[in-house]
């Protein structure tokens, strides 16, 4: 089957560099699935499960927080704020997470439309970390 690059990259390093055969992405319109020849697109990630497929089978899960992606014919490159292995994930941190971006969001509400659009964003990103790591 034909297969393309993907690399994702974390602010700490290079987590990902290898031959696929398909990517799911959580693109901010919705999840979006990346096949060898795609049309060419950035697009902004919320917070979700990124999938890679490679012998026709889900070989590696893991959470991002948001970020970019950056998909070619040949080449998809996701910069990600944050990203971590399902498997790794835990309830509690999660949940100690979305605690914690919650009150972000409360003290952010007499705030410009900006920085609540943003602690929005964080929340909604914590909560899906939670949901995946309850999951896993």
């Amino acid at each position: 089957m034909a297969t393309f690059q993907l690399e994702l990259v974390s602010p700490e390093k290079l987590l990902l560099s290898r031959q696929v055969e398909m990517v799911v992405i959580p693109a901010a319109e919705g999840e979006m699935g990346v096949l060898p020849g795609h049309a060419p697109m950035i697009v902004a990630l919320k917070g979700g499960a990124i999938r890679v497929t490679e012998g026709g089978q889900i070989t590696e899960s893991l959470f991002v927080a948001g970020g970019f992606a950056e998909v070619t014919a040949e080449r998809v490159t996701v910069l990600a704020d944050e990203a971590t292995p399902l498997a790794e994930l835990s309830r509690a941190e999660a949940e100690r997470r979305v605690a914690e971006a919650e009150a972000e969001y409360n003290a952010a509400g007499m705030a410009t439309p900006e920085k609540r659009d943003a602690a929005m964003e964080r929340l909604l990103s914590m909560r899906a970390m939670a949901t995946l790591a309850e999951a896993s």
